[in-house]
């Protein structure tokens, strides 16, 4: 018999838009410029990032479902978890591998998807309970970089951090991230990390500047969202899309430059905002790792690495580590 999902709230859309002011005011004066990435996420941009990952260029998503594809069955009998946690689970898609693999092995009890949106999590919720009617669905509306905490307890867990979004993160935040995680977690409960791996920037850099444009609209997006929930006054066409290959900090950087010299007000904050031509606003850092890496950057976080895969192509991978 199918039990009726749970949503539990930690997040409003107020407190939504209350990060957004601070981000906004704390992004628009530094310099150089930046905003963090997780803005780009309304539904306007959630729908063009999913353009993104099937996009020609756009190789993450299918290294990462099709290593899932291989690997999920292996998981499971490793892990053997009766809670799946998930962070940022958006529409889950690619969690079905995982969930299959899992109640087919047998553990699986619960599954606990995060996101910070209370609509595509309800939906995402009532979708997976009609799927999986032999597991508890328990969603948490939640920032996971700030609400850790509010993971339910129980139960042997693992946590699943998928989609290389890591490396949306800084060095020093990942490294408090992965604290984060460590202190929720009993021992010997596991992480299961997706991450995309340094590969050719000539592969690298196509991935985050595609032939259609898409990303480039996706990434002007931010300024849709300041435009609508900030009363902001970007045009956002006036901006254009940038993408480098850091090969020093091997991470993509994504950027909005300016065409022209402007002033932007956003009203909501009473801020005006200056741009010379050719200033760039940094959007998204996606950085890229080496196995090495994270190895070393799990273990100092309190993690010992079990297994670890990549794609035939060495451009992703998927790590379960378990809290020591």
């Amino acid at each position: 018999m199918m039990t009726a999902p749970t949503v539990e709230i930690h997040l409003t859309d107020a407190d939504l838009t209350d990060a957004l002011r601070a981000d906004a005011r704390r992004g628009l004066t530094a310099d150089p410029k930046w905003l963090p990435p997780k803005w780009f996420y309304d539904a306007r941009g959630s729908a063009l990032f999913e353009q993104i990952t099937g996009l020609p260029e756009y190789y993450p998503t299918r290294a990462e479902r099709g290593l899932l594809e291989q690997i999920a069955a292996q998981i499971a009998a490793i892990a053997r978890p009766q809670v799946l946690v998930e962070l940022g689970a958006g529409a889950a898609v690619k969690t079905r591998l995982l969930l299959n693999a899992f109640t087919q092995e047998g553990s699986l009890k619960t599954y606990v998807p995060q996101d910070v949106s209370a609509s595509a999590l309800r939906e995402a919720a009532a979708e997976m309970a009609d799927c999986y009617p032999g597991v508890t669905v328990h969603g948490v509306v939640s920032d996971f970089t700030g609400t850790l905490s509010t993971l339910p307890r129980g139960g042997r867990r693992m946590i699943a951090f998928l989609g290389g979004t890591l490396g949306n993160l800084v060095p020093a935040e990942r490294a408090e991230f992965l604290t984060g995680i460590h202190d929720v977690l009993e021992p010997g409960e596991q992480l299961l990390l997706g991450a995309g791996l340094v590969t050719d920037p000539a592969v690298l850099v196509p991935a985050y500047d595609d032939a259609a444009g898409v990303t480039a609209e996706f990434n002007r997006n931010v300024l849709h969202v300041l435009n609508t929930r900030l009363g902001a006054d970007f045009v956002p066409e006036k901006f254009r899309h940038v993408a480098i290959w850091d090969a020093d900090a091997e991470w993509i950087e994504m950027r909005l430059e300016a065409t022209e010299d402007m002033t932007v007000t956003v009203a909501d904050i009473g801020l005006t905002v200056g741009f010379a031509r050719g200033e760039q606003l940094r959007t998204e850092i996606s950085a890229k790792f080496r196995l090495a890496t994270l190895d070393a950057e799990l273990r100092a976080a309190g993690f010992v690495v079990e297994r670890a895969w990549s794609d035939p192509d060495n451009r992703f991978a998927l790590v379960l580590a378990a809290r020591t």
